[in-house]
Parts: structure tokens; C-alpha cells; sequence
């Protein structure tokens, strides 16, 4: 069980850290709606995002593509890239290196 709390990334959309190591970081992102965002963003992080269940439209450098249960992808360092969540559920997410803002 992890020992970090579960915080509000955005509306209907939590994270929690499930572990981490300076060098990878595995965190929780729980969308609880339709609808619900993570707003387009990029960082130095090489992160690869596994969809544990739901659905979700992805965004990568302005092209789009759907995932559900059991894809998985990576995003590398400085992409442009965000989701809308299709059917609730939720992506696990690593990091490299660990994104120490998430702490």
C-alpha cells in the first residue's frame, strides 16, 4: 500500500505516487468522468502511461488516438501531450527521472 496521499489533480481527476526512486516514479491517475482532463502540458520526464482500465483520448505533439484497458505508450522528453477520459478508469504512469514536483 502506498504511503503518499491521493491529491487533486483536476476536477473528477486524482494522482497518487505509488512509489518512487530518484531515477522512476510509478503514480495513480483515477478519472472519475467523462470528460475529465489532464490538460496539455510537457516536461523533461520520459514517462510510458498504462491503461489499467477506462477509456481515453490521447494527444501527442497535436495527433490523437485512443486506448483502453491494457495499452500502453510512451511519451518522450518535452512532447506536448494530454488526455480526455472517454469512460472512467484509470492510467498508471512511470517517470524518468522522478518528477519530484509530484512529492
Amino acid at each position: 500500500m502506498s504511503q503518499f496521499p491521493i491529491i487533486e489533480a483536476s476536477e473528477h481527476v486524482t494522482r497518487q505516487v505509488l512509489s518512487d526512486h530518484s531515477d522512476l516514479m510509478v503514480v495513480a491517475f483515477a478519472f472519475g468522468a467523462e470528460g475529465a482532463e489532464g490538460a496539455l502540458h510537457s516536461h523533461p520526464h520520459v514517462q510510458s502511461t498504462y491503461v489499467e482500465s477506462g477509456r481515453f483520448r490521447f494527444t501527442m505533439n497535436g495527433d490523437a488516438f485512443e486506448v483502453g484497458p491494457g495499452d500502453s505508450f510512451v511519451i518522450p522528453s518535452d512532447v506536448v501531450h494530454g488526455c480526455v477520459c472517454l469512460e472512467p478508469g484509470r492510467l498508471v504512469d512511470c517517470f524518468t527521472p522522478r518528477r519530484d514536483d509530484f512529492l
